[in-house]
């Protein structure tokens, strides 16, 4: 998929100054991510913004993307300048660490970095976009409950290790999972990422489901892929 821009049904995202290029699973994560009696949206670490825009697609809601990298922000800012969404997502150059905002929000959404203790590679930007160097999953799940409305929604994708540490983190700190989509590439595959949704408060009953992307060949999307992307997705 990585090529220096991608085109969607209502916009199209630039990416050639980004580490983090548009991917099956963010695109999985933007098209399952509720947006219902949702008012105001924060995207933390919007990379080129392309969450952000999938999200504007299908709500009105006031989004406030957050990204610390200087050429993803410059980015994220083109991409929504020139979409038809540009009037309700503003794009903010700083940590979330030192992010201020008058409102809470009804959703928050990341696709984080998630090597916690593994090796870098000599690329700063992909240290920043793929490890924990200015963002740990501490300071994540902090700027989290800093922001969230008491009735609002936490949504994350993380690698399936990934997630369990931060699930142990966020109970920890009073945020409880609620609902959690596994991704497969195709059913002889394991899963490879992991979305889990965090409310404030506990539920009795925690809703699991899984998305197989692949069919058996290994090549065409499955009917309940298709049927997700079918709204952004040029091809079926």
């Amino acid at each position: 998929m990585p090529k220096n821009s991608f085109t969607f049904k209502q916009f199209t995202i630039n990416q050639d100054l980004c580490a983090m290029k548009v991917c099956t699973d963010a695109c999985v994560f933007g098209a399952s991510t509720e947006v219902e009696n949702v008012n105001r949206i924060l995207d933390i670490g919007t990379g080129t913004g392309l969450l952000s825009l999938m999200l504007a697609q299908r709500t009105n809601a006031q989004i406030d993307s957050v990204e610390i990298d200087e050429d993803a922000y410059q980015q994220a800012v083109m991409n929504v300048e020139v979409s038809k969404f540009a009037k309700n997502i503003k794009v903010h150059h700083q940590r979330i660490q030192n992010f201020e905002s008058t409102k809470n929000y009804d959703l928050i959404i990341s696709n984080p970095p998630f090597y916690q203790q593994s090796l870098k590679s000599t690329d700063t930007k992909a240290n920043k976009a793929l490890h924990s160097v200015e963002l740990s999953f501490d300071d994540l799940i902090d700027s989290v409950l800093r922001f969230l409305s008491i009735d609002g929604k936490f949504t994350v994708l993380l690698p399936p290790f990934e997630i369990e540490k931060l699930i142990q983190i966020a109970q920890k700190k009073g945020l409880y999972l609620s609902n959690k989509m596994s991704i497969r590439h195709d059913e002889s595959k394991p899963i490879f990422r992991v979305i889990a949704t965090f409310l404030t408060q506990k539920v009795n009953v925690l809703e699991e489901k899984t998305l197989i992307i692949h069919n058996e060949d290994g090549r065409t999307y499955s009917i309940e892929f298709r049927d997700l992307l079918k709204d952004y997705y040029l091809a079926p």
